[in-house]
């Protein structure tokens, strides 16, 4: 069911564009319409494709900002890679530019039934899918935006770069022997989230190179998609590296 919701956005994307709004609230209603169909279809027919009594708990939010600690405890596995952080940033500050608050309102539902318990025998966990979507795709809006930003988008390219390094320092705080105790993480975490620390400084210098080009007026989209290129391949490199190891 998760594979297929992101499919289930494409008539609202193409069909209800440039339509009508009545269209295009009714064809964004489909995902969670066929969620529900298809929880309570299996139900009648006794299969379960999924416990309904998983939900998130507050601890799973871990892996929105440090991934690879989730997949060495028993964390629901949430978020992204680290750098595409940099690019979330900057695609939400495009929806709200744009006011796009249909799509904002698609995320906060889809991540408000997740963080509750079973709604009409629905696994919270499902419901996770619509923000994880809508999340791809706005770091997708938000990397072009970096790739061609220009002096007047220079604030944005330097609020990703800060918000990497402040997770960065995060992450090196939460590896402290005070934080991983507080946090009730194993004796591994520690190294996990000195590791998310680095992806985050190697983020932060990638999009500060990306800066001083768009503060020089300097275009060059071909170097700009080598600097990020070359950082978000380190990244899923390495967390697939870990990711493979840890599940073998």
């Amino acid at each position: 069911m998760a594979a297929i919701v992101p499919w289930l956005f494409c008539p609202a994307a193409f069909i209800g564009k440039n339509r009508r709004l009545w269209v295009g609230l009714s064809l964004s209603v489909l995902p969670f319409l066929a969620i529900l169909v298809f929880f309570n279809v299996s139900a009648h027919f006794r299969l379960f494709p999924m416990p309904v009594q998983t939900s998130l708990h507050p601890r799973d939010l871990t892996g929105l900002f440090a991934p690879l600690v989730a997949i060495t405890r028993p964390l629901t596995p949430l978020g992204f890679y680290h750098i595409p952080i940099a690019a979330l940033v900057m695609g939400f500050s495009m929806l709200l530019a744009a006011r796009r608050f249909g799509i904002l309102a698609i995320v906060a539902i889809g991540a408000a039934l997740a963080l509750c318990k079973s709604f009409l025998g629905v696994s919270p966990i499902i419901w996770l899918a619509l923000p994880t979507v809508c999340g791809a795709v706005i770091i997708g809006a938000g990397t072009q935006a970096l790739l061609s930003a220009g002096p007047a988008d220079k604030k944005w390219v330097l609020a990703g770069a800060g918000a990497l390094a402040s997770l960065s320092i995060v992450m090196l705080l939460l590896a402290t022997k005070c934080f991983r105790i507080f946090a009730g993480l194993g004796k591994n975490a520690a190294e996990m989230f000195v590791s998310a620390a680095t992806m985050y400084i190697l983020g932060a210098v990638a999009l500060a190179i990306v800066f001083l080009l768009a503060r020089a007026k300097v275009r060059l989209q071909w170097l700009r998609q080598v600097v990020l290129g070359s950082a978000v391949a380190v990244d899923i490199f390495l967390g697939a590296q870990f990711i493979v190891d840890t599940i073998l």
